[in-house]
């Protein structure tokens, strides 16, 4: 009876003798890849192509029902084993690519099994036993340079440049805390990126660390350098103070902004004249809300005009509010670090539309989040200036040269209060 597999897509074929090992990149390249692999192995001991069998886990699979048609339980359980030590094939999981090799004799020969796109599982039948091994290899890694202005979004920007949206989501991550970029981009600003791209077989697989970046905003530069420190690896800008600051510009990622903090709004629903102590981030329903900075839950559930609400405390008197949620992911007395997902977008309450109410106070008085000067983190560890400052030196100059007239911004500009007690009585 010809072997078939009852789980994924599955396909017969007749494969020659000299294809090179390959190590799944994606799912689709990936089956292609283990099939090569079981083939290579098989081939090197017989003379006649091999008879491959190929295709993806599907969803609750196991092993047993994957090979029951072309391997018995005993043999399954064999295998199983005789893998352990190198990887439990217990874990498969859906969508990852597999192969089996019969040799002439129309018995199982090999088993290929893709873990992810550097490592394939890879077990041989040696007379009535099977032999496990890990196949690897690693990404070739090479530095790019790359630049874009400002003519719609950062995304677009990035697009424009002949990159993928990833780029534009891991540029936004190292300024997310100087930068609110659903507001304070402009047509002209512009950036720069020195970043690893990994490739694999000559192929472009990911992005990996961002050595250096440069966002030009008007007359002010922001730049920002990778240092592997003491207190682990971060993005610090070139005098050695840290990128980290205590809260985020925005809880959210690339939205925009429907009603800002006043003293006097007309409200979208009450029809009344009255102040709005926050900014309404408008976004899609189920958008995640990210803690602005570590803190703990004070409150998780309805609160009148807020709908669902969060609220944080965090240090020196900070506490800040996030309403009209969709759904709740946290509970009260739960500690969250900084971007912590806390929730999701919604309309709940006092709304006309998927939005959120973002709002901040400090010691009982609420600040606009949009003019809040956030303190910074640790600066470099006097012991670590002369290597920062050598690696500093060196990841500035793969961004190539600067543009003539701009000066690095050495801050933000100073807080403003709002004088109006917060969140006690308070209403959207």
């Amino acid at each position: 009876m010809r072997p078939r597999c009852a789980v994924g897509a599955v396909v017969l074929i007749l494969l020659p003798t000299h294809l090179p090992t390959h190590l799944p990149e994606t799912v689709e390249q990936g089956a292609a890849a283990a099939e090569r692999i079981a083939v290579q192995t098989v081939t090197a001991a017989v003379e006649q192509p091999a008879r491959v069998l190929q295709g993806t886990d599907g969803r609750r699979a196991t092993l047993g029902a994957m090979l029951r048609d072309t391997l018995s339980p005993a043999g399954v359980h064999r295998m199983v084993e005789a893998s352990r030590p190198v990887y439990d094939l217990a874990r498969i999981s859906v969508g990852h690519p597999f192969g089996v090799t019969f040799g002439p004799d129309g018995l199982l020969a090999a088993f290929t099994y893709g873990i992810d796109e550097l490592r394939t599982l890879r077990v041989t039948r040696k007379g009535e036993s099977y032999q496990a091994e890990m196949v690897k290899r690693e990404y070739d890694v090479r530095v790019a340079a790359v630049r874009g202005e400002i003519t719609s979004s950062l995304f677009a920007a990035v697009g424009a440049a002949g990159e993928d949206d990833q780029l534009a989501l891991d540029l936004a991550d190292i300024f997310m805390w100087d930068v609110d970029f659903n507001t304070e981009l402009r047509n002209g600003d512009s950036f720069r990126v020195a970043v690893e791209k990994l490739s694999l077989d000559g192929r472009f697989s990911r992005y990996g660390r961002i050595l250096a970046a440069e966002l030009v905003r008007g007359r002010r530069v922001l730049q920002a350098v990778r240092f592997d420190g003491k207190q682990g690896p971060g993005y610090y800008m070139p005098d050695g103070r840290p990128m980290r600051k205590a809260f985020l510009r925005s809880p959210l990622r690339f939205t925009r902004i429907s009603s800002g903090f006043t003293h006097a709004r007309l409200h979208p629903i009450l029809g009344v004249v009255r102040p709005h102590f926050g900014v309404d981030f408008a976004a899609p329903i189920g958008t995640p809300v990210r803690a602005s900075a570590d803190g703990m839950v004070t409150r998780a559930g309805l609160d009148g005009g807020y709908g669902k609400v969060v609220r944080l405390r965090h240090a020196n008197g900070y506490e800040t509010l996030y309403g009209h949620l969709s759904r709740i992911d946290v509970r009260v007395g739960q500690r969250l670090i900084q971007g912590a997902v806390l929730g999701a977008v919604g309309m709940t309450g006092l709304a006309t539309g998927p939005h959120l109410d973002y709002r901040m106070a400090k010691g009982g008085v609420f600040l606009n989040p949009l003019k809040v000067q956030s303190p910074p983190a640790d600066p470099i560890a006097a012991e670590e200036q002369d290597a920062f400052q050598a690696a500093r030196d060196h990841l500035l100059a793969l961004l190539g040269p600067a543009p003539a007239g701009l000066a690095v911004a050495r801050a933000n500009a100073p807080p403003a209060r709002a004088p109006a007690r917060a969140f006690s009585g308070a209403s959207p």
